[in-house]
């Protein structure tokens, strides 16, 4: 199919991501509490903490002001909650409040909006020690905590995230930290923290509301559109299953208010299903999205089961990988599809599917907050890297939300992984995202120092020509 030669919207929130505990570093400066992601002991081996990260808390405006460069018209970052509240609730910080402060003013300095995302894997590890998302005490501090960035930032800020991909905080949650329990514990576990989360989240979204009627405000899940391996019945009715378990239970309770049915009687049949009080189905009524944003990284491709340990696959726990359940889906390989360096199935396609699916599905705007590609960079003699196998999966999903546009889904921005180099959650620094490179390495940080890549300079066109270099 051909591209359509329209243009994007003037006001299209053109942007890059990063995470606090990924780019920040100063991981205990200036009154900042320790996360759960600074405890983290199971950190994969050989690869670097975030003490340091990017050191963005040091360099924010000299890295704000290569945004600005680059051309971008937004920034998805998000908000330490240890650095507002070292305890998670309690004592406020001012010195972590000024902070977020000047980085919002020099966004805005430059004509940047920022996007605000408010939990981004990192648990006050205060809060956890108490038993985390499981306690009813955690949800009332997020919601302290939510009132503190509206009360602070809302004169500056319109577009707040509420939660990063919560779905793969339960999916994958030893790996994330989320539980430490085994078995079926770890899931009983999982899913009343999943059931907490999102009374939270419709909380904080009723708050936003009454407090700040300008704001806009919506959740953030990882999006991998689900396929059958054929046209097979059984291989589609599974792929429908993962798809109400993997995508929908969490956007459809974020969105609606109401458990998906085919999740919810997957939870009861697995003996997994949170208590559901009619005060909760009151609270989750209230909570309702502007947008949905999501992360898009690749599709998964499921077959029916085969009730065995052959449905299972034998290779991580990187949350973009299928897995495979026994009794639930087969984990395969979808052969028309590359992968990258990572094992990470690209699918450029599935991307406006995903899109339709999600328009269809709410017919709310939609905002992409994660899309990127992770490579092991190399700088050229001349300084700088030449990452054209980055600006081809760039330029391809691109292509595909154009598509999607003229589909008549409403997109209010792309938001792509990441806006400078910073700590994969699963490689460490060695798998790098940024438009901006960093000088160092794993263990070795060396200058520290920032230099644009190839990619940037390509992106900074196709922002100023509205996607029109696409077609050069």
């Amino acid at each position: 199919m051909s591209i359509d030669p329209i243009l994007f919207p003037t006001d299209f929130l053109w942007g890059a991501s990063t995470s606090a505990y990924q780019v920040e570093g100063a991981w205990n400066e200036d009154g900042k509490g320790p996360s759960v992601q600074d405890a983290r002991t199971h950190v994969p081996e050989g690869t670097t903490d975030f003490t340091v990260a990017a050191d963005h808390y040091h360099r924010y405006a000299e890295d704000v002001a290569m945004m600005a460069d680059i051309g971008l018209k937004a920034y998805r970052f998000s908000i330490a909650w240890t650095r507002i509240l070292p305890e998670g609730d309690g004592a406020e910080n001012p010195a972590g409040i000024a902070f977020y402060h000047r980085l919002i003013d020099e966004l805005l300095a430059h004509d940047i909006v920022p996007i605000v995302t408010m939990f981004h894997f990192d648990l006050p590890q205060a809060l956890a020690e108490r038993g985390g998302w499981a306690n009813p005490a955690t949800v009332d501090a997020f919601v302290r905590f939510g009132d503190i960035l509206f009360r602070e930032y809302g004169s500056k800020v319109t577009y707040w995230l509420t939660i990063n991909e919560q779905n793969m905080m339960i999916q994958h949650g030893r790996m994330l930290g989320t539980t430490t329990l085994e078995g079926d514990a770890a899931q009983v576990d999982l899913f009343a923290q999943n059931h907490a989360m999102f009374l939270a989240q419709a909380r904080v979204m009723a708050r936003c509301h009454e407090l700040l009627p300008q704001a806009k405000i919506g959740p953030a899940p990882n999006i991998a559109y689900v396929y059958p391996e054929s046209c097979r019945p059984e291989d589609v009715l599974t792929a429908d299953t993962w798809n109400a378990i993997r995508n929908w239970l969490y956007t459809d309770l974020a969105v609606r208010g109401t458990y998906n049915n085919v999740a919810w009687s997957y939870l009861e049949r697995k003996g997994w299903a949170p208590s559901v009080t009619d005060e909760d189905l009151a609270v989750l009524a209230s909570g309702k999205p502007d947008f949905v944003a999501f992360n898009y990284y690749a599709t998964q491709t499921v077959a029916a089961p085969s009730g065995d340990e052959s449905d299972l696959r034998r290779r991580g726990e990187d949350q973009q990988m299928v897995r495979g359940e026994v009794g639930l889906y087969k984990a395969v390989d979808n052969p028309n599809l590359p992968k990258n360096a990572f094992g990470w199935e690209i699918d450029p396609v599935g991307f406006r599917m995903t899109f339709r699916a999600l328009w269809d599905r709410y017919g709310l705007p939609l905002l992409v907050t994660e899309n990127g590609l992770g490579a092991r960079d190399t700088l050229g003699d001349d300084g700088m890297v030449h990452d054209d196998y980055r600006i081809d999966y760039l330029q391809r999903h691109i292509e595909q939300i154009r598509l999607a546009v003229g589909d008549g889904v409403g997109v209010l921005g792309y938001c792509p992984w990441s806006a400078i180099d910073l700590i994969s959650t699963h490689q460490g620094f060695a798998k790098r995202y940024g438009f901006i490179h960093v000088d160092r390495d794993e263990f070795d940080l060396k200058s520290l120092a920032r230099s644009r890549k190839a990619s940037s300079y390509w992106y900074a066109q196709v922002i100023e020509s509205r996607g029109a270099s696409l077609d050069a």
